[in-house]
């Protein structure tokens, strides 16, 4: 016990142990584990520990020899209510096909199989049926259960959740996405500021018994918390420094509370080293650390205070923010002075008291209502910083260190120069960058050099479900496309190119408009359709030809036609003395007629029209135009059967690339070669 004391009393001893073991979670993090099943098996049977029905699609893990991620349609009305009243807990026996998940196909966005696997998920599930073996039987559901239950029949019942069990998916998307553009988002994870106040709160309930008491009552309390909000990072991380404070005080060990941060880390990394990857404990601990580490600059009234950690929290989280979403608003730090005092004070303790007092419900929602109306004035000032590498992180994290030890304010201006060099890093390279992006049965063609981005065409998917019951009520347009643009630095779009007016080309644009800067667009010729005139409501710069360092040449026979694919915008880039052609959906009686007005020979990319279709790609075009690679944009599986036979046919003599395949291609011009990059 004296060796243990002598040890515990080394702050080195401890951070370097510390280190070690996030070392060796990192590399028990990336050694691929095997799993307990395997694709063969068709039935599996696990307990339900987590459920969300959206429209008719029923989402559920269940934990069986491992936790596995299922799918099922519902099939009828009736369906959703008994699906709605099923307990967690309960054990199934589930028939299906279970498969693996793959990675991003656009490069720089969200990983789902990663994120699976990080939970401990290696397979999904797609359940053709379910039946119940057993009803749950278990304390610990019991008391989740009756939580959710009570919650489901508030009419706050999304910030219900939200505040109580950590669950976000009810908010309004759109509402939950100012919350984020304003950088207030944190607000509705459950941090170790809630959970600090809920120990208090027990504790002051608790003030008439010893302290040998109340507090293993209050650790009980967090441990079943831990539980109900499915294992929550920033709570298990509280709860254990919680235990480990009290511990300490109890046995005398009078450590420094740093040093209880590095043993409760270590401990939770030696339990589950897949924690190192999850963005809640990522944050949630490196909040803190700097918080414990460097409290002795927190000094000053109240407003001032909160100035102070509001400024450190969004300094020692700006490289995860940056790497999270590739933006950050500078302003944050004032937003935070109004949010962190209304919700610490206010909006938390305000929804523990409804959820214990129903009749507060529509006091608690009109409350919400004004929070949500205020939201929408707070500042923003977004900037965009593309993907921080890991020498950017290091260097960026060594200089702060050394401001918040000397407090010399020049240090700030040697970061705020790092930051700028690396945000403009691009102007550089002297490359021109073609990246097909993987929409899925659509179309999508960023073009960027330097400073300058060209799209073509946006994607967009197309939702064939009319029953109301059937409606999914998440945000349906994707943001994946914008955020792979701010990862690699594009700040707006110099050029929208919409080659024609159907769904899967431009049915992106608007949601676009809406959220990133697009100077000018060009459209095809022929009347416009509901789309196009969508569109045209923006009053963006339209134009005929486009004049830019980013060399482009539109392709046209002189001809408008009926058919909205006929009318495709066909577009040339010539860059690096590389010529790559974009044949939007443009069928074979365009590709004859270009040929006879343009010279089009030995192109070295083309993407084919109409995702590989036998209307598009004619032999003598394909001949004629004699391609060296050749991209097929088309989406996995797709009920149209893209690419046909013939048309792979007849680009057998070309490289060809398929997005469903090879997900997003990028091609990286310059003047010696032209270079080939599959995400993988």
């Amino acid at each position: 016990m004296l060796r243990l004391k002598t040890i515990l009393q080394s702050s080195h001893i401890l951070l370097i142990l510390c280190l070690l073991i996030i070392l060796v979670s990192f590399i028990r993090c990336n050694i691929k584990y095997e799993s307990k099943y395997n694709l063969n098996d068709n039935t599996i049977e696990g307990i339900l520990v987590q459920k969300n029905i959206d429209g008719n699609k029923l989402s559920f893990i269940i934990k069986g020899k491992e936790k596995v991620k299922c799918t099922y349609y519902i099939t009828n009305e009736s369906e959703i209510e008994f699906y709605n009243n099923l307990e967690l807990g309960t054990t199934l026996i589930l028939n299906g096909t279970l498969n693996v998940t793959s990675d991003n196909t656009v490069p720089n966005t969200f990983n789902y199989k990663r994120y699976l696997y990080y939970k401990h998920i290696n397979y999904i599930m797609n359940v053709d049926n379910i039946s119940i073996k057993n009803r749950n039987t278990d304390i610990l559901y019991k008391i989740k259960n009756v939580i959710i239950n009570r919650i489901k029949g508030y009419k706050s019942y999304a910030y219900l959740n939200t505040f109580i069990l950590g669950y976000k998916n009810d908010l309004d998307k759109d509402i939950y996405s100012k919350y984020q553009e304003s950088g207030i988002a944190h607000i509705f994870a459950i941090s170790g500021m809630h959970i600090s106040l809920l120990s208090l709160i027990i504790l002051k309930l608790l003030k008439r018994f010893k302290d040998n008491i109340k507090y293993p009552i209050v650790i009980l309390f967090l441990l079943i918390y831990i539980f109900i909000t499915d294992y929550s990072s920033s709570i298990i991380r509280t709860t254990f420094l919680f235990t480990i404070l009290y511990l300490n005080k109890k046995y005398d060990y009078n450590l420094e509370t740093i040093k209880c941060f590095y043993i409760a880390i270590s401990l939770i990394l030696i339990i589950d080293p897949f924690r190192l990857n999850d963005i809640g404990f990522i944050y949630s601990s490196v909040s803190s650390y700097s918080l414990i580490r460097y409290n002795y600059l927190l000094k000053g009234n109240y407003i001032l205070t909160i100035l102070k950690v509001s400024i450190l929290a969004f300094l020692v989280t700006l490289p995860i923010t940056v790497n999270m979403n590739y933006q950050i608003n500078i302003l944050t730090v004032l937003n935070n002075l109004v949010v962190v005092p209304l919700v610490s004070l206010i909006l938390y303790p305000l929804s523990l008291i409804t959820f214990i007092i129903k009749p507060l419900d529509i006091v608690f929602l009109n409350v919400m209502n004004i929070f949500e109306h205020l939201s929408k004035y707070f500042l923003v000032f977004n900037i965009i910083i593309p993907k921080l590498n890991i020498l950017v992180i290091i260097v960026y994290y060594v200089i702060l260190h050394i401001f918040f030890i000397t407090y010399n304010k020049k240090l700030l201006l040697i970061i705020l120069v790092l930051l700028t060099m690396h945000k403009y890093s691009y102007m550089l390279d002297n490359n021109t960058y073609v990246y097909y992006l993987d929409v899925g049965q659509g179309d999508s063609t960023l073009i960027r050099y330097k400073d300058e981005a060209v799209l073509i065409d946006t994607g967009g998917k197309v939702s064939f479900e009319t029953e109301e019951w059937k409606r999914k009520t998440s945000y349906y347009y994707t943001d994946t496309n914008m955020k792979f643009f701010k990862s690699i630095g594009v700040n707006n779009i110099d050029l929208l190119i919409l080659t024609h007016g159907d769904y899967d080309h431009m049915g992106e644009a608007t949601h676009l408009i809406d959220n990133f800067k697009v100077n000018n667009v060009k459209l095809n010729k022929g009347n416009y359709n509901d789309l196009e005139k969508g569109v045209l409501k923006y009053n963006i710069n339209q134009i005929d030809t486009y004049k830019g360092k980013i060399k482009l040449y539109f392709l046209d026979d002189g001809n408008v036609y009926d058919d909205e694919n006929d009318n495709s915008i066909i577009t040339l880039l010539i860059s690096n003395n590389k010529k790559l052609l974009f044949m939007g959906d443009a069928s074979r009686k365009n590709e004859l007629n270009i040929l006879k007005k343009y010279n089009l020979s030995n192109i070295d990319v083309l993407k084919l029209g109409h995702h590989g279709s036998n209307t598009s790609s004619d032999k003598s075009f394909i001949d004629n135009t004699n391609p060296k690679y050749t991209v097929i944009s088309v989406g996995k599986n797709n009920k149209y059967g893209h690419p046909s036979k013939e048309t792979l046919e007849n680009v057998i003599n070309s490289k060809i690339y398929r997005t469903d395949k090879d997900g997003t291609i990028t091609f990286t011009l310059n003047i010696m070669k032209t270079e080939i990059i599959k995400c993988i």
